[in-house]
């Protein structure tokens, strides 16, 4: 599948996913994943703060991707799995919270199968494909597992 989908890309997109302007500044911050280790099947949480840093009201889209270490080629560089706009006044903080199903998490074989590899998933959470300042792993146990008509592309999201 390399060099027949944007998936693969290596280069540098002159606007990648979530680019934009805004009249104010955000800070992402305390990236905390519960649990670090899952069983293929179970859920895993993402918290993320995010603060409004400038002097204006404004939106802010936190952007959720994962990137496979272990899966077998080929494989995406990352996928985004779920996204969020907040409207935050200056200096106001929310915390943005992700759920996302271990069969969120799998990738499509040669053959068209979509499994679900364990091993080691960068979480990335930033303001853009491009600007994702912060990172965290979890841990996938179990066998290799089709999850077929089971899987899910986006998670749900909380705001706290």
């Amino acid at each position: 599948m390399e060099g027949r989908t944007y998936r693969y890309f290596r280069g540098d997109p002159l606007f990648p996913f979530g680019h934009g302007l805004s009249y104010t500044t955000f800070a992402l911050e305390n990236l905390r994943i519960a649990p670090d280790s899952v069983e293929i099947g179970d859920e895993i949480t993402v918290y993320v703060d995010v603060m409004n840093t400038g002097a204006r009201a404004g939106d802010e889209v936190v952007q959720l991707y994962v990137h496979h270490r272990n899966a077998p080629d080929p494989r995406p560089i990352q996928e985004l799995k779920g996204f969020h706009r907040v409207h935050l006044q200056p200096g106001e903080r929310k915390t943005v919270v992700f759920t996302l199903h271990t069969y969120q998490l799998g990738l499509y074989d040669e053959s068209g199968r979509y499994i679900v590899w364990p091993g080691m998933v960068e979480l990335r959470v930033g303001h853009s494909s491009r600007n994702l300042p912060l990172t965290g792993t979890v841990e996938l146990r179990g066998t290799p597992t089709e999850a077929g008509h089971r899987k899910v592309f986006f998670s749900r999201v909380q705001i706290r």
